[in-house]
């Protein structure tokens, strides 16, 4: 996929998943519907707090390396020991996240390695457009758990599409009304825009503007099928 085809669907709040892209508006979670809301981060305007820059200060004792993403053993390993941690749904593999079956990668995409010595500790999944970088997957071993690694592969990706010049990072969406995913706001939330996907346009992130959206998406839905929300 072209550089500018993939700044276009981000910008549109399209995402990547597998080989295809896709958006959303709607999730079910834990027996209930919650609205989504697509995020990104103007980068000019990005400016790290002091948590920020005390998690790049304590991690700086490790190694990065940033290459073209291949599909290793090693990289299987280690998302299969930070899968068998975790406490939500995640695919079985990278292959199944990345590439479902798909013998060729269509999107430019990069990974981000952190090691300490020699040993491979996590590891940050992105592809690049042309203007753009969107966030695709982030794990670590639990054993560093306490290094909040997660976090740290945002910034790392943030600082490297700022070293390309590159105008807005995609970390995802957000989830109204469930905290799991609110991890994404972490880098710069003065920074974020949340994507109005009723209007087609970018606001300035805030948990109002959210909360807004949603009643908007919920009345849209009830008003186009009453059933929508009964759940069984």
């Amino acid at each position: 996929m072209r550089g500018d085809a993939l700044d276009f669907y981000l910008s549109q709040g399209y995402y990547r998943m597998h080989q295809d892209l896709f958006t959303c508006q709607f999730l079910h979670l834990d027996g209930a519907y919650h609205t989504t809301h697509w995020l990104r981060l103007v980068l000019g305007r990005v400016q790290y707090g002091k948590e920020q820059l005390r998690l790049l200060r304590t991690n700086a004792r490790f190694a990065t390396t940033i290459k073209p993403f291949a599909l290793t053993d090693e990289l299987e390993t280690l998302y299969a020991d930070y899968r068998a941690s975790i406490t939500f749904d995640a695919p079985e593999t990278v292959e199944a996240f990345l590439l479902a079956g798909s013998a060729h990668n269509v999107f430019n995409t990069q990974v981000l390695e952190i090691r300490d010595e020699q040993r491979l500790i996590a590891a940050g999944i992105f592809d690049l457009g042309r203007r753009s970088m969107a966030g695709i997957m982030n794990f670590y071993h639990p054993d560093y758990r306490k290094f909040s690694l997660g976090k740290y592969l945002m910034l790392l990706k943030i600082d490297h599409a700022l070293s390309r010049q590159q105008t807005h990072y995609y970390p995802g969406y957000v989830v109204h009304d469930y905290p799991k995913f609110d991890y994404k706001l972490f880098p710069c939330p003065a920074a974020t825009e949340v994507f109005d996907s009723l209007l087609g346009i970018w606001l300035p992130f805030s948990w109002e503007v959210v909360a807004k959206q949603s009643a908007q998406l919920m009345a849209a839905l009830q008003d186009e099928d009453p059933t929508a929300l009964n759940l069984e």
